[in-house]
């Protein structure tokens, strides 16, 4: 299995001559990487964040597949993996070529994952896995379902660490670019939510065009990225640079 996990792989100012609402990212060398190991004419399943949010996500595969068209990465077929078909979860992720794990809510996404046992079916995957924002962050080990919805971040109730898929120790926080200035119940997002529950722990913060690319225990990091652990936030990597990790 070949692992992407991105904070956001569309570039959604796409080039004057392109009619598309978005593309895929061309920094830090990431659609140069993904071209290099999609097999051609590949098969596609999109993997829900919400498995009811029907239209939505029906929507996003077709505007996902004319963008990997515009850039002459055509699929051979695109199916969604949602509410309206769980059990063909097995049979559809043994024959694709291409998982990608759309954005959205993390413990939703997290509650459909655990649904159709997808840890499970990706024991023995050998294709290509994209994570998109929540997508990356439940491939984790251990997840770190960060406050994101109004009254979240003050509800004591609220589990904002969750058992994830398990292909990669990395726990991350996708739109770091956006957050670091964000604030969700009266609380400053990294600040007064991620520093205290980063302590005794680590995430690694992705600004949307940064990625990891993981496959078995190698990962490389590609891209602006920072380390967060115990409170205290450290420059890793930089735009045009990647690192081992």
């Amino acid at each position: 299995m070949l692992l992407f996990l991105t904070s956001n792989p569309f570039d959604e100012t796409p080039p004057a001559d392109c009619p598309l609402d978005f593309t895929l990212r061309k920094d830090n060398a990431f659609l140069a990487n993904l071209m290099d190991v999609l097999p051609p004419q590949g098969r596609c399943v999109v993997v829900a964040s919400d498995p009811d949010s029907h239209g939505i996500t029906d929507d996003f595969a077709c505007r996902m597949q004319e963008a990997f068209r515009w850039h002459n990465i055509p699929l051979g077929r695109v199916d969604v993996l949602d509410g309206r078909n769980p059990a063909e979860a097995p049979e559809l992720v043994k024959q694709a070529d291409l998982l990608f794990l759309c954005g959205g809510h993390v413990p939703t996404q997290n509650r459909f994952f655990a649904e159709i046992n997808l840890r499970e079916l990706l024991k023995d995957f050998d294709g290509v896995v994209i994570g998109f924002s929540a997508g990356s962050m439940n491939c984790a080990e251990e997840v770190y379902a960060m406050p994101e919805e109004p009254g979240e971040a003050i509800d004591p109730a609220y589990e904002r660490f969750l058992p994830g898929l398990g292909l990669t120790p990395i726990s991350i926080i996708p739109h770091y670019d956006y957050l670091k200035n964000a604030t969700l119940d009266g609380l400053r997002v990294m600040e007064d939510i991620g520093c205290p529950d980063s302590m005794g722990r680590m995430f690694l913060l992705l600004p949307d065009g940064s990625y990891v690319v993981s496959m078995g225990e190698e990962s490389a990091l590609f891209g602006e990225a920072y380390l967060l652990r115990d409170g205290e936030t450290l420059p890793i990597c930089d735009n045009g640079e990647s690192i081992a990790i």
